[in-house]
């Protein structure tokens, strides 16, 4: 079977097998499909996930590597607030889980703002300092 392509701006015609012109053109479906779809969609908010997916695209999953990173820096800071006390282990975690300033964890708490300020430094600095157990 003959099939025309195109390279490099020119047309040309070679001879195929039939299975290698169903393959192209089965390709070449495919391809429209998918354009067609990514024009509907072209702001990718409603972007066919099953198309995305059936077609060998498949969204981002973490490398194992990755994910043994992101366990060792959750059981480093695990180890650093089990360290604290009760107070600045709240204070810590209102000003990086929440965003509170030190003005507002100080309204929260009742407390100075000099004193939510030492709390939160005395937490990052406990981090950087060696755990030492017990003989």
């Amino acid at each position: 079977m003959e099939i025309t392509i195109k390279i490099n701006g020119r047309f040309m015609s070679i001879e195929v097998s039939a299975e290698v012109a169903d393959y192209l053109e089965q390709a070449k479906r495919n391809n429209r499909k998918l354009y067609r779809e990514y024009q509907r969609y072209w702001d990718r908010r409603e972007y066919d996930e099953y198309i995305i997916s059936t077609e060998g695209r498949l969204p981002y999953c973490a490398t194992p590597e990755e994910l043994v990173c992101q366990r060792e820096t959750l059981d480093e800071i695990l180890a650093v607030l089990a360290l604290c006390t009760d107070t600045q282990r709240e204070r810590f975690l209102l000003h990086a889980l929440y965003d509170f300033s030190y003005a507002e964890i100080a309204e929260v708490c009742g407390c100075t703002k000099g004193s939510v300020q030492t709390s939160i430094n005395a937490v990052r600095n406990s981090g950087n300092r060696p755990i030492r157990t017990a003989p």
